[in-house]
């Protein structure tokens, strides 16, 4: 809705979408929200992303993704 930050693809086409980046002298278009990190499977006839559940203890009020990337072992 407000736009991504980054995306990560996996080579099974599962793809995570960082958002939420707040930066001086940008624009926000959800400056109360915190940041989130979106899952979407691009094998799906009509992919959708959908947001992840972050863990508690987690400081959410702080949470200002910049880039995202995945490691595969």
């Amino acid at each position: 809705e407000a736009g991504s930050e980054d995306i990560d693809i996996l080579p099974n086409g599962l793809a995570f979408i960082s958002s939420g980046l707040k930066y001086p002298g940008i624009k926000s278009f959800a400056p109360d929200k915190p940041g989130e990190i979106f899952l979407m499977d691009l094998n799906e006839d009509n992919p959708k992303a959908v947001e992840l559940r972050i863990s508690r203890g987690f400081d959410l009020a702080s949470f200002n993704p910049h880039g995202i990337s995945t490691y595969v072992d």
